[in-house]
């Protein structure tokens, strides 16, 4: 059996495909720039991954790495699904979940598709790297790129705490500072990367970082017994973990290891930088940009999501939600994980768990339902 089962990329707009071998970012038919996605053979096989060690690579066959040479890894992946008890008696929630990313290298959930991103980007001829970042997503490819031997270039907004400027050039990457948001960082990626030789790993603007993020869905899966929970509530802001999810979703059922059912899929966002929920109220396929976005949590200050017409028909299609909630909130969020389960959580987990008290509060989500709660990274990072 080979060691990956990757065939080709396809686009998710327009279904335009393309071989593996070059370097790819979107699609290149005339007005179309979706982002592409890598397709397997999926006949069904045994659950193979049992008995290997944890991790992202443990699900080779579904993952992009042509050999175990090609393998760029920290050891990511493996997080523990962790039952919130004390928090879940609380609130009368016997069935809550906490799926907790601190633990991964560079301290957040970023690690998995950076690894993924820079494993393909060196395998396929890549010398530097570029992106834009509201901090981990920069920490976790300058890591990942000292360990490959690539070049790595960060552009983050100025007002980004500075313990993620201080981790990417620890790791020996250039960081440019932005008088703007992460998306005025993008443009400095997009118009100079040519120029300056750089593979532009932005969220969704390569096929491969969601495909790192997507083990969190075989995670869970495997961790609940091969079932999926009623609802994953995830802080979102480019979304690669939720639509990665989705994606191992409906891999996984493809090859067997799982029914047709899904979760409700839940986004969550900063009420001060909220265009998902907007959208979605609204009954739009896609967001506007959220003008004078603010927010302490960084990794939610994402004014408009590249591949947000992918999360708006996840949340439609699973008949999830989409909440915004207030800095305030999320800080009572992060001292109640910490104060009931001994989880310092980043005030992106914060905010994950105050959504789910509005939902129930809403009459959205019943208490005993299995509710999954992703805090995607440490609170260590936001202690100024």
């Amino acid at each position: 059996m080979t060691f990956s089962r990757l065939s080709r990329l396809a686009c998710t707009k327009c279904g335009a495909t393309y071989g593996v071998g070059p370097l790819l970012n979107v699609c290149t038919e005339a007005g179309c720039a979706g982002s592409l996605f890598a397709e397997y053979d999926l006949e069904p096989f045994p659950r193979r991954a049992e008995g290997r060690s944890p991790g992202i690579w443990r699900w080779h066959e579904v993952m992009p790495a042509r050999s175990a040479a090609e393998i760029v890894t920290l050891g990511e992946g493996g997080t523990p699904l962790l039952k919130a008890d004390r928090l879940g008696a609380a609130h009368a929630m016997p069935n809550l979940w906490v799926k907790e990313e601190a633990g991964n290298p560079t301290g957040s959930f970023k690690a998995r598709g950076l690894a993924a991103a820079v494993t393909m980007a060196k395998a396929l001829g890549a010398g530097k790297i570029a992106l834009p970042t509201a901090g981990n997503a920069g920490g976790a490819a300058a890591a990942y790129a000292a360990k490959a031997g690539l070049g790595c270039h960060v552009f983050m907004p100025r007002d980004t705490p500075k313990v993620f400027r201080i981790e990417c050039e620890a790791y020996g990457a250039k960081v440019g500072l932005v008088d703007g948001l992460i998306d005025d960082c993008g443009k400095i990626v997009a118009q100079r990367k040519d120029a300056e030789g750089w593979f532009d790993v932005s969220t969704l603007k390569e096929p491969y970082r969601v495909e790192g993020k997507k083990t969190m869905g075989y995670e869970i899966a495997e961790q609940m017994g091969w079932t999926l929970p009623d609802v994953v509530v995830y802080p979102t802001g480019g979304g690669t973990g939720l639509i990665g999810m989705w994606k191992a979703f409906d891999e996984m059922e493809k090859l067997g290891w799982i029914g047709s059912a899904r979760p409700r899929m839940v986004s969550v966002q900063a009420e001060g930088c909220a265009p998902i929920p907007k959208a979605l109220a609204e009954g739009k396929d896609v967001s506007v940009r959220f003008e004078n976005a603010r927010t302490y949590a960084s990794g939610l200050r994402v004014p408009k999501a590249y591949a947000d017409y992918l999360i708006l028909k996840i949340l439609r299609d699973s008949k999830g939600e989409a909440v915004a909630v207030t800095d305030d909130e999320m800080r009572e969020g992060v001292v109640e994980l910490a104060s009931f389960e001994g989880l310092f959580a980043a005030p992106e987990g914060g905010a994950a768990w105050v959504a789910v008290k509005k939902l129930v509060a809403a009459g959205k989500v019943a208490k005993d339902e299995r509710i999954v709660v992703f805090d995607t990274g440490t609170g260590y990072k936001y202690v100024e």
